[in-house]
């Protein structure tokens, strides 16, 4: 696929050469060939968009990992937006999705994570080849791809009359429409803005919160009202908010808008769909997600007397309090429904009617049978977050539903009607939407260790299948903050996070991952997440928990001491020779510290650079990512493999190396690093190989030298750029191979193209 066109400038793209850069030039680039490590889902889902008529055409939107598209053929999704770079990584949280009736190759994207003051605008991405190229219009919009309510939906629709009309529905910016295709658009000023408005009481709220709410969150369209190549008249926008009206109706093509009467107003409008016949199903709850909701319905309007009718398949009350997150009708049957329960206490369920929500049959309570194989780990993870559920318009035994981890899908949904149970399998493949923080790759054994943010971390021995035995326990950690193992005992490995459950929050394996323990001890009740650092022989483990001082183990956690001279949250690395160095530093403070006695006590010492010391900067303080995560390789120091005390130093603004007892010295080239690390070194060189994700001299992307620093080679391309991207490592047993680690993409791979 191409980056897209638009009206600001024309995208260049990087010639291939195996030549190394040469001073004052932009980096010369080898090929390589890149592939999903395999987790598959792992992130929200949060919408998926079938087209009305077109068979097997269906899209997924994502809440930080992009936008898909269906492979019919292989029943895999396609990422589509993997060309985004480093200065849009904003783009990568998509809003909303839109198909065009009239012509199926035809999709548009409203692209945008953040709504905060300091997050670039959104932009509407347009497609004429099912997103395999792209057009680009940016709008003066923020967007929420991941903020509260971002499953509600679709937002934005193309008039099934008119496919040059498209309606936007924002969270803060009120209504709009484009009359040419996506390429201009103009704010609906008549759509009444007092209802746009946040309460009092939702002004209090977080930002990311508070966002979800008075926003439109879908517009539908009446294709009845309207004929072909003229507009449709009628139309619906849904306002999240309670305690007043949230359905507003257009009769004239969206120029005036009313409010719909006698709807209920005790919840927020989520979802939305109108049947054939002209009912208009709605799904209702009190919050806009993902949050719990405490209540909600499923209501029915028909649209030509306008009657309402509660059908909610399970009542919420007092003891049992839950909402509903999403409804879908049978495009050929307009009596076939099925509708999502969100945050029910006994469990979530999707709830199917044939005669238009009079009765209903839960689909899970009626037998329904999953299949896990497709993705391991999610067995332990219970069924969450339906926030979107679909029927196939070409086919009513294929139904889809999101959850946190991806979605799943059934082919046989009328064995309902036989008493007979649905099968479900996961519908992620293709999908990777973890968030890397930490990656290993140890000197024997398994290919690469992932710590992954909400997951109990991985361990990949076949880098293109799934982990069979998903995720490691004990213990089970719902957040996995870093990762390490013993340089020269790679059977030693440490891992680091937040216990989902009870039970520690380290947990170490002795067999290269293939079986984890939890220590007797930790050192505080409340350690928790922050760094590990095992020493060479890994005997000895160095935990720095979240905003507390680094305590040391030489006995599996048996007992633990605070290890003397450093000050809180010191992140400690091991030198990869000696098991009796470890290595810290404050890097803005100018204090590098040392230590020979296992960690047990450090000296300090001036940490001097070329230059002077760098200044703060890095993802984490620039506020892209909208939550101020620094979650990145920069501003920290690294043992050289196989050298004793030789140290590099990754600053956001700069590469530093310091040979064993010498100062540091600036490398040439380097501009920006978000991410550093080494590899196996290249045949007869004397230095492992380093990569970085950066700058080098004037040039974004992934970096690999030879020759300790002094040149560069670029080794992605303008089709791999994923955004953000803040983790990379070299394989200590593969020389050239290396691992990428993503805000919302997953973890990659990447091997140079044979020649």
């Amino acid at each position: 696929m191409n980056p897209p066109r638009s009206a600001v400038g024309t995208l260049m793209f990087l010639a291939l050469s195996t030549l190394p850069a040469i001073a004052g030039e932009s980096p010369a680039a080898v090929p390589y060939t890149w592939k999903s490590v395999q987790i598959v889902g792992g992130g929200f889902v949060d919408g998926f968009v079938f087209h009305p008529t077109a068979k097997d055409v269906c899209y997924a939107r994502t809440d930080i990992g992009g936008a898909y598209r269906r492979n019919p053929q292989t029943r895999r999704w396609e990422p589509m937006l993997d060309w985004v770079p480093y200065a849009d990584l904003n783009l990568m949280g998509v809003e909303s999705i839109a198909v065009d009736p009239s012509d199926p190759s035809k999709v548009y994207l409203a692209a945008g994570t953040y709504t905060a003051p300091d997050v670039p605008d959104g932009a509407i991405l347009r497609s004429s080849d099912q997103g395999h190229t792209w057009d680009r219009t940016n709008v003066p919009i923020k967007f929420g791809g991941n903020e509260a309510g971002r499953g509600n939906g679709e937002r934005m629709a193309v008039d099934p009359n008119d496919g040059a009309i498209l309606f936007l529905g924002t969270r803060k910016s009120g209504l709009w429409k484009s009359a040419d295709g996506a390429v201009t658009w103009t704010k609906v000023a008549t759509f009444p803005s007092d209802v746009l408005r946040l309460s009092a009481e939702e002004a209090k709220l977080p930002a990311w919160s508070g966002a979800g709410r008075s926003s439109i969150v879908f517009i539908v369209f009446d294709p009845g009202s309207g004929t072909k190549g003229k507009a449709s008249q009628t139309l619906f926008a849904g306002v999240s908010v309670m305690g007043k009206p949230g359905l507003y109706r257009s009769v004239d093509a969206g120029n005036t808008w009313k409010i719909v009467p006698g709807q209920p107003t005790r919840y927020r409008p989520n979802h939305a769909v109108l049947a054939s016949d002209g009912n208009l199903f709605i799904s209702y709850g009190t919050d806009p997600g993902p949050m719990p909701m405490v209540d909600g319905a499923v209501w029915k309007l028909d649209t030509r007397s306008g009657a309402w009718t509660d059908i909610t398949p399970d009542k919420p009350d007092a003891q049992r309090k839950f909402g509903y997150g999403a409804v879908s009708v049978d495009a050929h049957n307009p009596k076939v429904l099925i509708a999502s329960s969100f945050y029910r206490p006994k469990g979530e369920d999707v709830f199917r009617s044939v005669d238009g929500g009079a009765t209903w049959k839960p689909v899970f309570g009626s037998g329904g049978v999953f299949d896990y194989a497709l993705a391991p780990y999610v067995k332990d993870t219970d069924i969450h977050w339906l926030f979107d559920v679909e029927l196939d318009p070409s086919n009513p035994d294929h139904a889809m539903f999101t959850t946190g981890y991806g979605g799943w899908e059934t082919y046989d949904l009328t064995n309902l009607d036989k008493n007979l149970p649905t099968h479900w399998v996961v519908m992620s493949p293709g999908i990777e939407e973890t968030v890397a923080l930490a990656l290993y790759s140890p000197t024997k054994g398994a290919a690469l260790v992932t710590a992954v943010g909400d997951y109990s971390g991985f361990v990949h021995r076949d880098l293109d299948q799934p982990a069979p035995d998903g995720n490691p326990k004990p213990p089970f950690l719902g957040n996995t903050k870093d990762v390490g193992g013993g340089a020269l005992n790679p059977n030693v490995i440490v891992r680091v996070g937040h216990a989902r459950k009870e039970g520690a929050n380290l947990g170490y394996s002795l067999d290269g991952g293939k079986t984890w323990h939890e220590p007797a001890s930790v050192p505080d009740p409340k350690a928790n997440e922050g760094d590990i650092a095992v020493s060479a022989d890994g005997g000895r483990w160095v935990w720095t928990p979240r905003e507390q001082v680094p305590f040391v183990t030489s006995d599996r956690g048996r007992s633990w001491i605070p290890c003397a001279g450093l000050p809180k949250e010191t992140r400690v690395v091991a030198d990869r020779v000696n098991a009796k160095r470890f290595y810290a530093m404050t890097l803005f403070d100018g204090k590098l510290f040392e230590s020979v006695d296992g960690a047990v006590h450090f000296t300090e010492r001036p940490l001097v650079l070329p230059g002077g010391l760098p200044k703060r900067g890095g993802s984490g303080n620039d506020n892209r990512t909208g939550r101020g995560d620094d979650r990145g390789g920069q501003d920290r120091i690294y043992a050289t493999p196989g050298r004793e005390g030789d140290l590099w130093l990754a600053a956001y603004d700069g590469l530093y190396h310091a040979p064993a007892g010498k100062e540091f010295v600036r490398m040439p080239a380097v501009e920006q690093i978000h991410a550093f690390g080494f590899g196996k070194a290249a045949p007869h060189a004397k230095m492992p190989a380093l990569y970085l994700v950066g700058t080098v001299q004037g040039q974004r992307g992934f970096f690999r030298s030879t020759d300790g620093g002094a040149t560069w080679l670029r080794i992605n391309d303008d089709q791999h750029q994923w955004g953000l991207v803040l983790q990379i490592s070299g394989d200590p047993k593969k020389f050239g191979r290396v691992y990428v680690g993503t805000h919302g993409r997953g973890t990659f791979y990447g091997d140079p193209k044979a020649h």
